[in-house]
């Protein structure tokens, strides 16, 4: 039988560590292990829905009263009796770390490191408990060099990527996913797709649309993300009271949106490495961020993008008023699609799929000496 491998994270919805999770399962190689899935908490479904489709198991404990899924998520990985448990949220791998120490046969631990700030509470848990990792993967070299990162037990750094092939088929359909969104056949489609966190700005990202389309009629900027701040973001486009600027709350599938449009935005405080930039360069299309976090790792300033600071919407307008420019724009555009050549993600399946059987074997040498 194959090495059976656990793959635990806080939640499988929207968010960037999740897709990039789900993605790498869709393209990791038939070798034989067999994948589970456990989350505490699905917020939307599509990501299950693909994984289940492709015969990965997904244990979803939402349905469990939330002071006892901790419990019943030890309980869950315990009984799936896995070779080897890679943990993608710091909070499930601090617990998961000492209760497996008690158990017989022990896993293998790995952590993939995906952001570059935790809470003190949770960075303190997480760095106390995270010699009892056989590895650590970052996913950026920002976030190899980040305080979530310290101290970490064979640390490697492995960017994950995006589905290229899949990105390159939705940029065919441009057209008719503009279309879906009443977007005009003439205007310059600017897009934001983001988790409705106070880390990923959206008030600059408002005013910096406010101040393009002011400048620019071409601009048109459609907004979608789900989270906490939804109706914060909804009052801040309404006051607005611009067609140019839409928020469309949360779109499944909005991968494909990111490859309809002509330029990606990000406004963020702070990133670990965003999947919507791979996402992007993937489509061939070129982004304006801040430059915080692992998002220099991605972006080469001028080359496949524009990186401005955060925390002004000046700067960000500014930035993608530039990128519209036709000459620039055609530059960044084709420097986005030769990134992207490098960012297929069954790279990384691949390269998973070889540190799983590196460190079972290595567990095993270790239990017959």
């Amino acid at each position: 039988m194959g090495v059976h491998v656990c793959e635990v994270i806080k939640a499988l919805g929207h968010g960037g560590s999740e897709k990039l999770l789900a993605e790498r399962l869709l393209a990791t190689p038939p070798t034989g292990k067999r994948h589970t899935v456990v989350c505490t908490r699905v917020p939307t479904d599509e990501l299950v829905r693909r994984l289940r489709a492709a015969g990965t198991e997904v244990v979803d404990l939402t349905a469990v009263p939330r002071p006892l899924r901790l419990l019943r998520l030890v309980r869950v990985v315990r009984d799936l009796r896995p070779d080897v448990v890679n943990n993608h949220s710091p909070l499930t791998a601090s617990v998961l770390r000492v209760a497996s120490r008690f158990w017989r046969p022990r896993p293998v631990l790995v952590s993939t490191v995906h952001n570059v700030r935790y809470r003190l509470p949770t960075l303190l848990a997480d760095r106390a408990t995270g010699w009892l990792d056989a590895c650590t993967v970052a996913v950026s070299p920002q976030v190899a060099r980040a305080v979530t990162s310290w101290g970490s037990r064979d640390l490697r750094v492995r960017v994950h990527g995006a589905g290229v092939e899949r990105q390159r088929r939705n940029a065919l359909e441009a057209e008719t996913i503009r279309k879906e969104w009443d977007v005009p056949e003439s205007a310059f489609l600017v897009v934001h797709v983001a988790n409705l966190y106070p880390k990923k700005s959206h008030g600059t990202v408002v005013e910096a649309a406010a101040e393009v389309t002011g400048r620019d009629p071409r601009a048109v900027f459609l907004l979608a993300g789900t989270g906490p701040l939804h109706e914060q973001v909804v009052r801040m486009v309404a006051r607005l009271g611009s067609d140019a600027v839409r928020f469309l709350g949360p779109v499944a599938d909005a991968a494909r949106l990111i490859a309809a449009a002509d330029l990606l935005v990000l406004g963020s405080s702070h990133e670990g490495l965003p999947v919507v930039v791979m996402e992007a360069f993937a489509a061939g299309v070129p982004v304006v961020c801040t430059a915080v976090g692992g998002v220099p790792d991605l972006v080469d300033d001028g080359r496949n993008g524009l990186l401005v600071p955060p925390g002004d919407p000046h700067a960000l307008a500014g930035g993608i008023l530039a990128a519209m420019r036709p000459e620039t724009h055609e530059r960044l555009r084709r420097g986005a699609r030769d990134s992207g050549d490098a960012l297929d993600i069954g790279r990384a399946a691949e390269w998973f799929d070889r540190l799983y059987d590196e460190i079972s074997s290595r567990a095993r040498a270790g239990s017959r000496s």
